[in-house]
Protein backbone atom coordinates (compact mmCIF):
# COMPACT_ATOMS: atom_id res chain seq x y z
CA UNK A 1 0.00 0.00 0.00
CA UNK A 2 1.38 3.43 -0.95
CA UNK A 3 2.19 5.98 1.72
CA UNK A 4 -0.32 8.73 2.40
CA UNK A 5 -0.08 11.95 0.42
CA UNK A 6 -1.15 15.39 1.57
CA UNK A 7 -4.07 17.70 0.88
CA UNK A 8 -3.57 21.46 0.70
CA UNK A 9 -6.70 23.52 1.34
CA UNK A 10 -5.71 26.57 -0.71
CA UNK A 11 -7.49 29.92 -0.87
CA UNK A 12 -7.48 31.10 -4.48
CA UNK A 13 -8.31 34.69 -3.53
CA UNK A 14 -11.25 36.89 -4.56
CA UNK A 15 -11.05 36.66 -8.36
CA UNK A 16 -7.94 38.33 -9.71
CA UNK A 17 -5.48 35.42 -10.16
CA UNK A 18 -2.57 37.63 -9.10
CA UNK A 19 -4.02 37.82 -5.60
CA UNK A 20 -3.27 34.20 -4.75
CA UNK A 21 -0.55 33.85 -2.11
CA UNK A 22 3.00 32.74 -2.94
CA UNK A 23 2.44 29.64 -0.80
CA UNK A 24 -0.75 28.79 -2.66
CA UNK A 25 1.01 29.12 -6.00
CA UNK A 26 3.85 26.84 -4.89
CA UNK A 27 1.34 24.20 -3.82
CA UNK A 28 -0.35 24.36 -7.23
CA UNK A 29 2.98 23.97 -9.01
CA UNK A 30 3.62 20.59 -7.39
CA UNK A 31 0.08 19.22 -7.33
CA UNK A 32 -0.82 15.78 -8.65
CA UNK A 33 -4.53 16.59 -8.30
CA UNK A 34 -6.37 19.93 -8.25
CA UNK A 35 -9.96 19.92 -6.99
CA UNK A 36 -11.41 23.34 -7.76
CA UNK A 37 -14.58 25.36 -7.24
CA UNK A 38 -16.51 27.70 -9.54
CA UNK A 39 -15.16 30.83 -7.82
CA UNK A 40 -11.51 29.86 -8.25
CA UNK A 41 -10.12 31.65 -11.32
CA UNK A 42 -9.50 29.08 -14.06
CA UNK A 43 -6.27 30.86 -15.03
CA UNK A 44 -4.71 29.43 -11.86
CA UNK A 45 -5.05 25.91 -13.25
CA UNK A 46 -2.31 26.75 -15.75
CA UNK A 47 0.19 26.62 -12.85
CA UNK A 48 -0.51 22.95 -12.20
CA UNK A 49 2.07 20.54 -13.67
CA UNK A 50 1.34 18.97 -17.09
CA UNK A 51 -0.63 15.80 -16.54
CA UNK A 52 -2.09 16.85 -13.20
CA UNK A 53 -5.64 15.62 -12.65
CA UNK A 54 -8.05 18.60 -12.69
CA UNK A 55 -11.43 17.98 -11.07
CA UNK A 56 -14.23 20.55 -11.28
CA UNK A 57 -16.57 20.21 -8.29
CA UNK A 58 -18.65 23.25 -9.26
CA UNK A 59 -20.74 24.43 -6.30
CA UNK A 60 -23.05 27.11 -7.64
CA UNK A 61 -26.14 28.23 -5.78
CA UNK A 62 -28.80 25.50 -6.15
CA UNK A 63 -26.45 23.34 -8.26
CA UNK A 64 -23.54 21.32 -6.97
CA UNK A 65 -21.47 19.28 -9.41
CA UNK A 66 -20.56 17.14 -6.38
CA UNK A 67 -22.26 17.18 -2.98
CA UNK A 68 -19.98 18.18 -0.09
CA UNK A 69 -19.83 14.64 1.25
CA UNK A 70 -18.56 13.44 -2.13
CA UNK A 71 -15.94 16.19 -2.23
CA UNK A 72 -14.75 15.09 1.21
CA UNK A 73 -14.58 11.48 0.04
CA UNK A 74 -12.64 12.50 -3.09
CA UNK A 75 -10.03 14.39 -1.06
CA UNK A 76 -9.59 11.47 1.32
CA UNK A 77 -9.36 8.97 -1.54
CA UNK A 78 -6.71 10.89 -3.48
CA UNK A 79 -4.77 11.66 -0.32
CA UNK A 80 -4.73 8.02 0.75
CA UNK A 81 -3.47 7.12 -2.71
CA UNK A 82 -0.29 9.08 -2.01
CA UNK A 83 -1.21 12.10 -4.12
CA UNK A 84 -0.36 15.74 -3.51
CA UNK A 85 -3.81 17.28 -3.67
CA UNK A 86 -4.72 20.96 -3.91
CA UNK A 87 -8.26 21.82 -2.93
CA UNK A 88 -8.54 25.20 -4.65
CA UNK A 89 -11.28 27.34 -3.17
CA UNK A 90 -12.39 30.89 -3.98
CA UNK A 91 -11.46 33.45 -1.33
CA UNK A 92 -10.29 31.92 1.94
CA UNK A 93 -10.98 28.25 2.80
CA UNK A 94 -12.21 29.10 6.30
CA UNK A 95 -14.49 32.04 5.41
CA UNK A 96 -17.76 30.38 4.38
CA UNK A 97 -15.70 28.02 2.21
CA UNK A 98 -16.53 24.81 4.11
CA UNK A 99 -12.81 24.29 4.53
CA UNK A 100 -13.36 23.35 8.16
CA UNK A 101 -15.64 20.49 7.12
CA UNK A 102 -13.08 19.21 4.65
CA UNK A 103 -10.30 19.47 7.21
CA UNK A 104 -12.33 17.50 9.74
CA UNK A 105 -12.96 14.77 7.16
CA UNK A 106 -9.22 14.55 6.51
CA UNK A 107 -8.45 14.39 10.23
CA UNK A 108 -10.95 11.58 10.72
CA UNK A 109 -9.41 9.68 7.78
CA UNK A 110 -5.86 10.23 9.00
CA UNK A 111 -4.83 12.14 5.87
CA UNK A 112 -2.26 14.94 6.41
CA UNK A 113 -3.38 18.40 5.35
CA UNK A 114 -2.32 22.03 5.39
CA UNK A 115 -4.45 25.16 5.26
CA UNK A 116 -3.18 27.92 2.95
CA UNK A 117 -5.19 31.06 3.75
CA UNK A 118 -6.42 33.21 0.89
CA UNK A 119 -7.53 36.81 0.41
CA UNK A 120 -11.24 36.87 1.20
CA UNK A 121 -13.63 38.79 -1.04
CA UNK A 122 -15.20 40.23 2.11
CA UNK A 123 -12.16 42.50 2.40
CA UNK A 124 -10.77 42.59 -1.15
CA UNK A 125 -13.94 43.44 -3.08
CA UNK A 126 -14.69 46.50 -0.94
CA UNK A 127 -11.02 47.55 -1.17
CA UNK A 128 -11.19 47.42 -4.98
CA UNK A 129 -14.30 49.60 -4.78
CA UNK A 130 -12.49 52.15 -2.62
CA UNK A 131 -14.20 51.02 0.59
CA UNK A 132 -12.02 50.26 3.64
CA UNK A 133 -14.11 48.02 5.89
CA UNK A 134 -12.67 49.79 8.95
CA UNK A 135 -11.80 53.48 9.10
CA UNK A 136 -11.06 55.76 12.03
CA UNK A 137 -14.11 57.83 12.87
CA UNK A 138 -16.44 55.76 10.66
CA UNK A 139 -16.10 52.09 11.59
CA UNK A 140 -14.21 50.53 14.45
CA UNK A 141 -15.16 46.99 13.54
CA UNK A 142 -16.43 44.72 10.79
CA UNK A 143 -18.77 41.73 10.89
CA UNK A 144 -18.82 39.19 8.05
CA UNK A 145 -22.14 37.40 7.63
CA UNK A 146 -23.47 34.79 5.24
CA UNK A 147 -26.40 36.19 3.29
CA UNK A 148 -28.11 32.80 3.42
CA UNK A 149 -29.07 33.56 7.01
CA UNK A 150 -31.82 35.80 5.71
CA UNK A 151 -33.65 32.77 4.29
CA UNK A 152 -35.37 32.15 7.61
CA UNK A 153 -35.30 35.71 8.86
CA UNK A 154 -38.77 35.47 10.36
CA UNK A 155 -37.52 32.73 12.68
CA UNK A 156 -34.34 34.68 13.48
CA UNK A 157 -35.79 38.10 14.22
CA UNK A 158 -34.00 38.50 17.55
CA UNK A 159 -30.69 37.48 16.00
CA UNK A 160 -31.04 40.06 13.22
CA UNK A 161 -32.01 42.79 15.67
CA UNK A 162 -28.85 42.06 17.65
CA UNK A 163 -26.77 42.05 14.47
CA UNK A 164 -28.10 45.41 13.35
CA UNK A 165 -27.66 46.97 16.78
CA UNK A 166 -24.25 45.47 17.58
CA UNK A 167 -22.64 46.99 14.52
CA UNK A 168 -24.52 50.30 14.52
CA UNK A 169 -21.15 52.07 14.38
CA UNK A 170 -19.38 49.40 12.35
CA UNK A 171 -19.45 47.69 8.97
CA UNK A 172 -21.52 44.69 7.93
CA UNK A 173 -20.29 42.59 5.01
CA UNK A 174 -22.61 39.96 3.55
CA UNK A 175 -21.35 37.16 1.32
CA UNK A 176 -23.68 35.05 -0.85
CA UNK A 177 -26.54 37.42 -0.17
CA UNK A 178 -27.63 38.89 -3.52
CA UNK A 179 -30.62 36.59 -3.83
CA UNK A 180 -31.72 37.56 -0.33
CA UNK A 181 -31.04 41.30 -0.64
CA UNK A 182 -34.67 42.40 -0.02
CA UNK A 183 -34.86 40.21 3.10
CA UNK A 184 -31.49 41.46 4.36
CA UNK A 185 -32.51 45.09 3.90
CA UNK A 186 -35.88 44.57 5.56
CA UNK A 187 -34.33 42.74 8.50
CA UNK A 188 -31.72 45.45 9.08
CA UNK A 189 -34.41 48.12 8.95
CA UNK A 190 -36.48 46.23 11.51
CA UNK A 191 -33.33 45.83 13.58
CA UNK A 192 -32.94 49.59 13.81
CA UNK A 193 -30.63 50.56 10.94
CA UNK A 194 -31.76 53.93 9.49
CA UNK A 195 -33.10 54.09 5.95
CA UNK A 196 -30.24 56.38 4.91
CA UNK A 197 -27.53 53.88 5.91
CA UNK A 198 -25.09 53.64 2.96
CA UNK A 199 -24.93 50.34 1.09
CA UNK A 200 -22.71 49.06 -1.71
CA UNK A 201 -23.03 45.95 -3.85
CA UNK A 202 -19.86 44.78 -5.57
CA UNK A 203 -20.13 42.11 -8.25
CA UNK A 204 -17.12 40.24 -9.66
CA UNK A 205 -14.87 42.04 -7.22
CA UNK A 206 -11.20 42.52 -8.24
CA UNK A 207 -11.93 41.36 -11.80
CA UNK A 208 -11.94 43.47 -15.00
CA UNK A 209 -15.75 43.29 -15.11
CA UNK A 210 -16.21 44.44 -11.52
CA UNK A 211 -19.45 46.37 -11.08
CA UNK A 212 -20.37 48.53 -8.10
CA UNK A 213 -23.82 49.84 -7.17
CA UNK A 214 -24.07 52.36 -4.34
CA UNK A 215 -27.20 53.44 -2.52
CA UNK A 216 -28.87 53.27 0.88
CA UNK A 217 -31.09 50.80 2.68
CA UNK A 218 -34.01 52.81 1.30
CA UNK A 219 -33.17 52.32 -2.38
CA UNK A 220 -30.44 49.69 -2.85
CA UNK A 221 -32.86 46.91 -3.83
CA UNK A 222 -34.25 49.03 -6.65
CA UNK A 223 -30.81 50.26 -7.75
CA UNK A 224 -29.32 46.77 -7.86
CA UNK A 225 -32.22 45.12 -9.69
CA UNK A 226 -31.11 43.92 -13.11
CA UNK A 227 -27.59 45.26 -12.55
CA UNK A 228 -25.96 43.05 -9.93
CA UNK A 229 -25.71 39.29 -10.33
CA UNK A 230 -23.83 36.80 -8.14
CA UNK A 231 -21.09 36.53 -7.08
CA UNK A 232 -21.32 39.80 -5.21
CA UNK A 233 -20.49 41.31 -1.83
CA UNK A 234 -22.86 43.54 0.13
CA UNK A 235 -21.31 46.25 2.33
CA UNK A 236 -23.44 48.17 4.83
CA UNK A 237 -22.20 51.14 6.83
CA UNK A 238 -20.75 54.67 6.70
CA UNK A 239 -17.46 53.48 5.12
CA UNK A 240 -19.35 53.10 1.84
CA UNK A 241 -19.29 56.90 1.50
CA UNK A 242 -15.51 56.79 1.02
CA UNK A 243 -15.90 55.03 -2.33
CA UNK A 244 -16.50 58.31 -4.15
CA UNK A 245 -13.01 59.54 -3.20
CA UNK A 246 -11.07 56.29 -2.91
CA UNK A 247 -12.32 54.21 -5.85
CA UNK A 248 -9.06 53.49 -7.69
CA UNK A 249 -9.84 50.38 -9.72
CA UNK A 250 -11.28 50.79 -13.20
CA UNK A 251 -14.78 49.39 -13.10
CA UNK A 252 -18.38 50.29 -13.66
CA UNK A 253 -19.87 52.25 -10.76
CA UNK A 254 -23.62 52.73 -10.99
CA UNK A 255 -24.83 55.63 -8.80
Amino acid sequence: MSSCGIVYLVGAGPGDPELITVRGLKCLQRADVVVYDRLANRALLDYAPPGAELIDVGKEADRHTLPQAEINRLLVERGRAGKTVVRLKGGDPFVFGRGGEEALALVEAGVPFEVVPGVTSAIAAPAYAGIPVTHRGLAGGVTIVTGHRADAVAEQETEWERLAAAQADGTLVFLMGVGNLPAIVAALRRGGRPADTPVALIANGTCPDQCVVIGTLADIVERAAGVIRPPAVIVVGPVVTLSEKLAWFRCWIAQ
